[in-house]
């Protein structure tokens, strides 16, 4: 290349600056995230503090990374897909790390352990995600074959809301809670009340996780979308 040839290329490097690497950003973003849910999970199977510590710490990373993420997309001149699908995609990945840490953190506080309701909707939560990562990670080489990674993602929200809703009927079961009242032995009323307290802080979690079983499903969507539009 001669001199002149070189700094025309200097100079058109500043005027249109190459465009960052937004598939492989995304897929940063991904794998922190599925990173993040697979210590979620392993947190719901023993109700461990210390993995409770390292799904913070990568909440922290992930919001981090949403961050600088963010940044670069300001910062852009051009992108390889609409400027809006990919900040949606950004965040819509961190949501879920976001629920997963605040579910944590919701436990602690209301000192309650896993139960296996919690388990089964932490796994759903983890194959959305997987499924998440695998369909992002094919937008820049076969965006077409994403759309089945998408679906599942989804499907793993419809599945939670099943669980969800098996998990309150069986929390609101109060039969055992009339017998015991009816029965009259000491001290009923008082286990009767802390039965109720536990009942609602359980249904707080199981709230909670539900929303972020909805999380799951924007990013599905967000994927979907873009599929849609660069295929």
């Amino acid at each position: 290349m001669s001199s002149s040839e070189s700094g025309m290329a200097r100079i058109l490097s500043r005027i249109f600056p190459s465009m960052p690497n937004f598939y492989r950003l995304i897929d940063e973003q991904c794998d922190l995230a599925v990173q993040a849910i697979d210590v979620f999970v392993r947190y719901m199977e023993d109700g461990d503090p210390e993995k409770a510590m390292q799904v913070r710490e990568l909440e922290k990373k992930c919001d981090e990374l949403k961050a600088r993420n963010n940044d670069i997309l300001n910062k852009a001149f051009s992108t390889p897909m609409d400027r809006e699908d990919i900040y949606r995609a950004i965040v819509s990945i961190d949501h879920i790390v976001n629920y997963a840490k605040t579910t944590v953190r919701e436990m602690e506080v209301l000192q309650v352990m896993p139960d296996r309701h919690m388990l089964e909707m932490a796994k759903l939560l983890q194959e959305g995600a997987s499924a998440l990562q695998r369909g992002f990670a094919k937008l820049s080489t076969d965006p077409v074959a994403g759309e089945a990674d998408a679906q599942l993602a989804r499907k793993a929200e419809r599945r939670t809301e099943k669980v969800y809703r098996r998990a309150l009927a069986e929390l609101f079961d109060v039969d055992d809670l009339v017998r015991t009242l009816d029965e009259g032995a000491p001290g009923a009323s008082s286990k009767t009340m802390l039965r109720v307290i536990d009942i609602f802080k359980h249904r707080e979690l199981y709230r909670h996780m539900s929303n972020g079983a909805d999380r799951l499903a924007h990013a599905g969507d967000n994927l979907h979308d873009i599929i849609v539009k660069i295929a």
